[in-house]
């Protein structure tokens, strides 16, 4: 066994996580990382103080996860929420609050999220309390401090900020009437006691972490969720999880870019609609998603793409695809991708988008197919590899989703070898 396996090893056992999903890089760095910081440990040293010191262990658990999120993430979700808790809310004739679950909630940008859109649809304190979970401490503490840089406020639309926060020194602190919506606490999802003495939830928030565990752990963290969710409640996971989903038993409900599914077929019925302030994620002139890191409520975070080399106003059309796209406007994205391939060569930017938009509207045989024409053109885009790599497993082809798994993790060596250079 090589080093470097022992310490994959460990970050599975505590954390679940898979190397396979994130590529051995980044687990190989934070070690490296954690070992420079106490004078430069051999590899062989640094293993043995791992496993003598809590403290250590929780210290690299920290340096894999990079908490990366905003306010607002998925704006459909939260519109989606604040409808059904309407409904909900009349359902159980307002006899108790309402129980919602954020985990991973990062650095509490998603439960805060979650506390200012019922609050905005009407929601009084008393109906509703929402539970954040996060297996960082430091993130933990950095949600209970509630202090925000411009970082956690990408949409165009943000007047949310000037209603629930109120402008300090050093960011933007979230208002006590939110605060005290939300209770924030350390804690597992791999751990066999997590909330084993509480009540279900109506609505569990459980976003773009499914795919960093390998199938049997999806398994074992699906059941633990859906022991959470209220037998009439409502599961809110990441755009690439849905297959995997309707494979152990769940349906979407059939809000698009909701990606909010139930334990039942039947259709959810449609509240009364009740706005919710919008957040459309802000994007730079010409985006494209960079790999997700592990645990993070941000699936990809963003990075500039290189100007289209023929065509000057190629750049501009393929961010025109990724803002319509991550405001839910699936049809006019699509649209805006046909326009780009009628217009500019074929570019696997271009299919990847085609590809996840098919595979959010559960067209899994049309989204297979754009992923693949992507990959043709570009081997190694690690966002197709990834969300091929999801879609594979979930239809029971596990060699085949690690066979891309690795083609990703070999991708990101590569990357950081020429990072270093």
């Amino acid at each position: 066994m090589s080093n470097d396996q022992r310490f994959f090893d460990f970050l599975k056992e505590r954390i679940g996580l898979d190397v396979a999903s994130v590529g051995e890089a980044i687990i190989e760095r934070a070690v490296r990382q954690r070992s420079q910081a106490l004078q430069g440990l051999s590899a062989d040293q640094y293993w043995q103080r791992l496993q003598t010191s809590g403290d250590e262990q929780q210290a690299l658990i920290e340096a894999v996860i990079v908490p990366e999120t905003w306010f607002f993430r998925y704006p459909e979700s939260f519109a989606t929420l604040a409808r059904l808790a309407v409904a909900r809310l009349g359902e159980i004739k307002h006899m108790r609050a309402l129980r919602i679950l954020s985990l991973p909630c990062s650095t509490g940008e998603e439960p805060y999220s979650i506390a200012m859109a019922l609050l905005d649809a009407g929601l009084s304190p008393h109906q509703f309390k929402v539970q954040g979970m996060d297996v960082s401490p430091l993130s933990v503490e950095r949600a209970r401090r509630g202090v925000y840089g411009k970082n956690s406020f990408r949409g165009q639309d943000i007047e949310f900020r000037e209603r629930h926060f109120s402008a300090e020194e050093d960011g933007y602190r979230v208002c006590d009437r939110v605060r005290e919506q939300v209770r924030l606490q350390v804690g597992n999802l791999l751990d066999p006691q997590l909330l084993a003495n509480e009540p279900t939830y109506d609505f569990v928030f459980c976003r773009n972490l499914l795919i960093y565990f390998d199938q049997p752990t999806q398994k074992q963290v699906f059941e633990v969720l859906k022991g959470l969710t209220h037998v009439d409640g409502v599961l809110f996971i990441g755009p690439a999880e849905g297959s995997l989903l309707g494979r152990l038993g769940m349906r979407s409900i059939g809000v698009p870019q909701s990606f909010a599914f139930s334990r039942h077929a039947e259709a959810v019925p449609d509240p009364v609609y009740i706005p919710v302030p919008p957040a459309v994620p802000q994007r730079s002139a010409a985006p494209i998603p960079s790999k997700p890191r592990p645990f993070s409520a941000f699936a990809a975070p963003v990075v500039p793409i290189k100007p289209a080399p023929v065509h000057s106003d190629a750049a501009q059309l393929l961010g025109q695809i990724a803002t319509l796209a991550n405001e839910g406007k699936s049809l006019e994205a699509r649209a805006a991708c046909e326009r780009y391939l009628q217009n500019h060569p074929p570019a696997a930017q271009v299919f990847y988008w085609l590809g996840l938009l098919s595979d959010v509207a559960g067209s899994a045989l049309e989204a297979q197919g754009y992923y693949r024409k992507a990959l043709y053109l570009e081997p190694q885009h690690p966002q197709a590899l990834m969300h091929l790599a999801a879609l594979l497993e979930s239809q029971g082809d596990t060699a085949g989703a690690r066979r891309l798994q690795a083609r990703a993790a070999r991708s990101e060596r590569a990357a950081d070898s020429e990072r270093k250079r």
